[in-house]
């Protein structure tokens, strides 16, 4: 991914924060010579000291035959992104398009039965457990759970390599970027109103 410098984000901490908000992933990997991907849900965990994504594909999934030829997965993270009209500035200029995201790179491997249990219990504590009628492993029969385990692959993908930008508008001085976030809000948009808070705490750290 092309990070210009006023954009490269480095923190660890915020980034595994970033991941975990934000954790319904596009996983890339290559199969016969042709890019496939897939988009599913992923946990961040720290084995040892090591970081890993977990999760798992339908067996069906061609994704997860990939992983003994494939050294290096990508997989992508997305975070709010908006278009920035160039007549928000005090100058003139031309339009751009912000946004967030994460590119981890790494090598991926399957888990075995145990490991697939404590990971699909994770996903559902995270969440249901804030849910009224919580949908929780421990509360499903051990049939239907043997029954629709037989049907997956879980996997994790050891961390190797992570580049994260954040065009939040940086480049912009205070007067345009207040304008920015004041016009952002104005668009009455999910993904622009998390754009601007997104906006207002980067300046605020």
């Amino acid at each position: 991914m092309y990070v210009p410098k006023y954009y490269k984000i480095t923190d660890f901490e915020e980034i595994k924060d970033f991941i975990q908000n934000n954790a319904f992933a596009t996983i890339v990997s290559i199969r016969k010579g042709k890019p496939i991907a897939a988009h599913i849900p992923v946990l961040l965990n720290k084995i040892q000291d090591d970081y890993y994504l977990t999760g798992h594909l339908a067996y069906g999934n061609p994704l997860w035959k990939t992983f003994e030829d494939v050294n290096d997965l990508l997989v992508i993270f997305n975070g709010p992104h908006a278009y920035i009209s160039s007549s928000w500035y005090e100058h003139e200029n031309v339009p751009t398009w912000n946004y967030q995201a994460v590119h981890i790179y790494g090598k991926a491997s399957l888990m075995n039965g145990k490991e697939l249990e404590q990971d699909l219990t994770s996903l559902l504590e995270k969440y249901e457990k804030f849910r009224e009628n919580s949908v929780l492993w421990d509360k499903l029969s051990p049939e239907l759970l043997q029954q629709e385990i037989k049907g997956i692959k879980g996997f994790k993908i050891k961390i190797d390599e992570v580049q994260a930008a954040y065009k939040l508008s940086q480049n912009r001085n205070a007067n345009d970027y207040a304008n920015i976030i004041s016009e952002l809000y104005k668009e009455q948009q999910p993904q622009a109103d998390a754009l601007a808070d997104a906006m207002k705490k980067n300046r605020n750290d």
